[in-house]
C-alpha cells in the first residue's frame, strides 16, 4: 500500500535527513516521528529519494528553474 506525502512532510523528511546522519540510533524511526510516517513508509521514501537522485545526475530530470545565464547571481 502506497501512503501520500504532502509538501510539508517532504520537507521535514528532508530536514530529517540532514539531521539523522547514518551514526544515530533509530534513526529511521527518528525521522518517522518527524514526519508523521511509518518507519516503512519512510525507508520507501529514501529509496524512491535516491532514484531521483540518481536520475537527475545521469541527466534525465529536466532543470527548469536553470536559466541560460546560470553564473549571474
Amino acid at each position: 500500500m502506497e501512503s501520500s506525502w504532502t509538501q510539508r512532510q517532504n520537507k521535514e523528511f528532508e530536514k530529517a535527513l540532514a539531521k539523522y546522519d547514518i551514526e544515530t540510533p533509530d534513526k529511521w524511526q527518528n525521522i518517522a516521528n518527524e514526519v508523521g510516517k511509518t518507519v516503512e513508509e519512510v525507508k520507501r521514501q529514501f529509496e524512491i529519494l535516491k532514484e531521483d537522485v540518481r536520475r537527475i545526475e545521469r541527466g534525465q530530470v529536466p532543470f527548469p528553474y536553470r536559466t541560460n545565464n546560470s553564473n549571474s547571481n
